[in-house]
């Protein structure tokens, strides 16, 4: 982790190293999602189904549309795996393979009032 002591104050910064996934989601997809709390018991699981169902019906009526995504994964300082999506819109990205390496910077600093 490095310091800066700049005009705003004391900062942190962390780097990691990750790998990301490059691939397609259809818009209005990504709201597809099971919870834990989605398995905590027979009827909650049925209600999840029935959301999805319904998320993916709204889907196909407004029409197929795809999305290009990275899903980036890497270990955090305490040892922690972390993933996220970042969007990288409705064009193919310029990368030859569908995985590449991502560089990961967390800046920490106090807002000033």
């Amino acid at each position: 982790m490095a310091e800066e002591h700049g005009g705003g104050g004391v900062k942190k910064l962390a780097i990691f190293e990750a790998e990301a996934k490059i691939g397609e989601v259809m818009q209005g997809l990504q709201a597809i999602q099971l919870r834990p709390e989605d398995f905590s018991s027979p009827v909650a699981l049925q209600m999840a189904l029935s959301r999805i169902y319904e998320a993916v019906l709204k889907a196909f009526e407004s029409g197929p549309k795809k999305r290009y995504v990275a899903e980036v994964r890497f270990t955090d300082s305490l040892g922690n795996p972390v993933v996220f999506a970042v969007d990288l819109g409705e064009a193919p990205p310029p990368f030859s393979k569908d995985k590449v390496k991502a560089r990961v910077v967390v800046e920490l600093y106090e807002e000033e009032e």
